[in-house]
C-alpha cells in the first residue's frame, strides 16, 4: 500500500508535468513568426511523450526569451525610425542566405539552419547518415569535406514558395546557437591563425587584405601570405568595414541574420552548452538513436582561452565588436560577464 509521503511525491511530479505541458500548449498557440501566417503553427507541433515534458521546458524557455527579445528589437527599431522589415515573415522570400541555409530533410520533415562553428559538421553528418544514403556504419565517417559540398543536401531555396511555405509551417525546424564570442574566436583561429589546409583559402582572401590594411610595416612574408594575423586585426578589420549589419563571411555572420530567428519560428533551439543532451533529444523526437550523432570526451571548447585573446583588445574595440554581436547576445541568453568578468556598456 503506498505510504502517504509516496502519495505527496506522485502528485507534486503529476503537477509539474501537468504545469510544462500547459506552458508548452500555450507556446504553441502563440507562434513567433510563420511565413505570413500565424494560426498555421497549429498544423504543426513535436511529437512529446510524458518522459520529456521537464526537458521540453528547457526549449519552450529558449523560445519565450526569443520571442521577447524579438519584439523589443523591433520596438527599439521602430523608436529609432530604423529599417526592421528584414525581421518580418516575408522578408525571408528575398533573403537568399537564409533560404541556402535551411537544410531539409524530408524522411524527417526537418527543417534544420545550420551555421559554421557550432557544430555544423557533424550535424550535417548525422543528417546524412539517417538519410540512408551513405555506405558507413557510423555518421563519424563520413569526411567532414565532403558534408560541405555543394549539392549534398537539398536547401529550402531549392523549393518552390508553396512547397516551401508547407515545410514551414509542417515540419520541425531546429538550429544550435553557441556564445557570440566562443563562436567568433573559433572561426578567427580554426581560419586565420591555425596552418590548416583549409585555412589558406581564408588567409589569402582575408588575411592579406586585413595585414595590408591595418599593419604598419608588415612583412613581405605576411603580404604575401596574410597567415599571421592578429586577434586585434581580425577584430579591427570586421568592425571598421563591416558594421553591425555589414557584409560577413558566414563563419562569423552573426546567427539572426544567417537564421533569422525573429522571422521564422524554431521549434528547437538547442545550445553548444548542451550539445550532446539537445541532441539526444531531437534524435528521439525524430525515432532515431542518439548514437547517430558523433561523440568526442567533450565539444570542443574555447571558454579558456576567451580571456586571452580579447584581453587583447581595447576596451573601445571591444564595445564595437560587441556590438555586432549584441542581437544574438540578447536573443539567445549570452553575457560576458561570465566569460570576461565583465560587461560592456
Amino acid at each position: 500500500m503506498t505510504s502517504l509521503p509516496e502519495k505527496i511525491s506522485l502528485l507534486i511530479v503529476v503537477f509539474i508535468c501537468l504545469t510544462v505541458s500547459f506552458i508548452y500548449l500555450g507556446n504553441q498557440g502563440s507562434s513567433l513568426l510563420v511565413v505570413n501566417k500565424p494560426d498555421s503553427m497549429q498544423e504543426k507541433s513535436l511529437s512529446v511523450k510524458p518522459i520529456d515534458l521537464l526537458e521540453r521546458g528547457v526549449f519552450i524557455e529558449r523560445q519565450d526569451r526569443l520571442q521577447r527579445e524579438c519584439q523589443a528589437y523591433k520596438r527599439r527599431q521602430n523608436a529609432l525610425q530604423l529599417n526592421a522589415s528584414h525581421y518580418t515573415p516575408e522578408s525571408i522570400w528575398d533573403n537568399k542566405e537564409v533560404l541556402e541555409h535551411i537544410i531539409v530533410d524530408q524522411k524527417h520533415q526537418l527543417l534544420y539552419c545550420y551555421v559554421p562553428k557550432v557544430a555544423c559538421t557533424n550535424w550535417k553528418r548525422t543528417l546524412l547518415y539517417l538519410s540512408g544514403t551513405s555506405n558507413v556504419t557510423r555518421s563519424l565517417d563520413i569526411p567532414a569535406d565532403f558534408v560541405h559540398r555543394t549539392g549534398v543536401f537539398p536547401k529550402l531555396a531549392n523549393f518552390t514558395i508553396e512547397d516551401a511555405t508547407h515545410m514551414l509551417r509542417t515540419y520541425t525546424t531546429f538550429l544550435i546557437v553557441r556564445h557570440p564570442f566562443e563562436r567568433l574566436l573559433s572561426a578567427y583561429r580554426n581560419k586565420l591563425e591555425q596552418q590548416y589546409s583549409s585555412s589558406k583559402y581564408f588567409q589569402t582572401r582575408f588575411g592579406r587584405h586585413i595585414v595590408k590594411t591595418y599593419r604598419k610595416n608588415p612583412s613581405n612574408h605576411s603580404l604575401l601570405h596574410g597567415d599571421d594575423v592578429t586577434f586585434s586585426e581580425f577584430v579591427t578589420y570586421l568592425t571598421t568595414e563591416s558594421g553591425p549589419e555589414g557584409e560577413y563571411n558566414e563563419h562569423w555572420k552573426p546567427i539572426h541574420q544567417l537564421c533569422a530567428p525573429c522571422a521564422l519560428r524554431y521549434d528547437i533551439i538547442g545550445k553548444y552548452e548542451t550539445l550532446y543532451e539537445d541532441a539526444d533529444y531531437l534524435l528521439h523526437q525524430l525515432g532515431e538513436s542518439p548514437s547517430a550523432f558523433p561523440r568526442f570526451a567533450r565539444p570542443s571548447n574555447t571558454t579558456a582561452t576567451l580571456g586571452k585573446y580579447f584581453g587583447s583588445l581595447t576596451v573601445d574595440l571591444l564595445r564595437k565588436i560587441y556590438s555586432v554581436y549584441e542581437i544574438d547576445f540578447r536573443l539567445f541568453g549570452y553575457n560576458l560577464q561570465e566569460f570576461l568578468g565583465f560587461e560592456v556598456d
